[in-house]
């Protein structure tokens, strides 16, 4: 933070008096850090006159200055000032401080974070400790803490519990969003909601109940900005069924142009392992030289970009920023990456969070007071300066986790195209001479209730997407 105790020594009180044109909220912060010379006892003051003027960005180094200078627990008071402050700002600024001060407050929306940390490092006794009781039923963060609390039980294998957390949050979460007109608030209410509904179908898809979970994803809304990601989980709950034709048709939906942005390497493997469980061995193969063919030389030359940055943060905030405004760089799998981590939930919340805080640019630059002025502009930088970096470390992080997914792709694939030659030697030896290579049936489509039937014309329709079907017939019994 910046450090204005010893311009505040050396001024005498009169010169400090406020215009009468400022805002009042901003005047009596400045108030209350000149009478106490720098102390961080006065912080909660300044912070609670700061959110009169709507400065959230601004308050941020107050308060975390305050409760890493606290050694016990935190007043209710200023648990109420921390909750208002990170309920406008996002609970990532947050996320960088220690357990060991996060542990001192009782501010509900603290108590979401320090599980959050928790979770993370799989301590899901903690976790579950530091939201039980904590956050009340209307607070803003209960529709959230119940979609992690779900997310515990279901690792954790308690399925019931786990389907009674989300089933809850996708009530509490629809009530809060019946509450707001907040267009930032009701786009992370909608996304909490859906990723409580697909949890559902999770834990019963982790709990192996395969034919409950087909019918609990199918309450996902096709509208839903989640529903791409969860394609792939159907696709491999359907090949679980052993309904392999049920899967292909799932993953072909992602040739679809409105599904462009979507990035994941599985997809592929789990086409070619698809077609090697129908026999389907020439099918396989191809798959395989494909993703080869696409990927091997774009994902040498995106690791070695990698490297080249390290962890130069700014340069990944500004190239995702570049990205939004159209500019390619050049290589398509990282244009293609990008492209994906803007469509995601969490790039679009630190991004919403980060506009909130440049809001407050111009009107900290208004204050007529000019050692007032600097010493608020100073502690808006400081916060924006790390918003703009956590933006660039999550856009980082997401590139070396695909990176990750793309070597273990190649290893899958590896895998199949040895297991697609010895499966092919095999049925050599016992190829029957009379075998029927004729592709496509109806009799080989299978569907439940929920389940309609129609036929393919070569177009995608935008409420068909995710309900295609092969009709293919499996090869490994001629």
């Amino acid at each position: 933070m910046f450090n204005f105790s010893k311009i505040l020594k050396a001024l005498p009180i009169l010169s400090l008096l406020m215009s009468h044109h400022l805002n009042a909220g901003v005047n009596n912060a400045w108030t209350y850090l000149v009478k106490s010379r720098g102390s961080v006892s006065s912080y909660p003051n300044v912070v609670n006159e700061l959110l009169e003027d709507r400065l959230y960005f601004t308050a941020i180094p107050y308060l975390k200055e305050y409760l890493s200078s606290s050694g016990g627990r935190i007043p209710s008071n200023v648990d109420a000032l921390i909750d208002a402050v990170v309920t406008q700002v996002g609970v990532r600024q947050f996320e960088v401080l220690p357990h060991e001060i996060l542990e001192r407050t009782s501010a509900p929306i603290i108590r979401y974070i320090l599980a959050k940390k928790y979770f993370r490092v799989g301590n899901y006794e903690k976790a579950l400790k530091a939201l039980n009781g904590t956050i009340p039923k209307d607070h803003p963060t209960k529709p959230f803490a119940l979609f992690l609390e779900g997310s515990i039980f279901s690792i954790s294998n308690k399925t019931d519990l786990a389907v009674a957390a989300y089933k809850n949050c996708v009530r509490e979460t629809k009530r809060q969003m019946n509450q707001t007109r907040n267009q930032n608030r009701l786009k992370q209410l909608s996304i909490n909601r859906d990723y409580c509904t697909v949890g559902i179908a999770r834990t019963e898809f982790h709990g192996r109940k395969y034919d409950e979970a087909t019918l609990s994803y199918l309450d996902l809304s096709k509208d839903s900005y989640v529903w791409p990601e969860v394609l792939f989980e159907e696709a491999w709950n359907s090949f679980y069924q052993r309904d392999y034709n049920r899967t292909l048709g799932k993953l072909v939906t992602y040739n679809a142009p409105v599904m462009s942005f979507v990035f994941n390497p599985e997809i592929e493997v789990l086409k070619a392992l698809t077609y090697m469980e129908l026999c389907l061995f020439d099918d396989a193969r191809k798959v395989v030289d494909e993703y080869y063919k696409k990927y091997q030389e774009d994902t040498l030359a995106v690791k070695k970009f990698l490297s080249k940055y390290g962890k130069n943060y700014k340069y990944f905030y500004l190239l995702a920023k570049s990205i939004k405004g159209g500019k390619a760089p050049g290589n398509k799998l990282l244009e293609k990456l990008l492209n994906s981590v803007l469509k995601d939930a969490a790039f679009i919340e630190l991004t919403d969070s980060f506009n909130v805080g440049r809001d407050e640019i111009e009107r900290v630059k208004a204050l007529g007071n000019s050692k007032m002025r600097k010493v608020f502009t100073s502690n808006l930088r400081e916060s924006l300066l790390l918003q703009r970096d956590l933006i660039g470390a999550y856009v980082r992080k997401s590139l070396h986790l695909n990176m990750d997914y793309l070597d273990k792709s190649f290893e899958g694939m590896t895998y199949i195209k040895l297991e697609v030659l010895g499966r092919r030697k095999e049925q050599l030896y016992f190829a029957s001479n009379d075998v029927n290579r004729s592709r496509g049936d109806i009799r080989y489509l299978q569907r439940n209730d929920k389940q309609y039937f129609w036929t393919f014309n070569g177009e995608f329709w935008a409420d068909e997407l995710g309900d295609y079907v092969f009709s293919l017939k499996s090869e490994c019994d001629q």
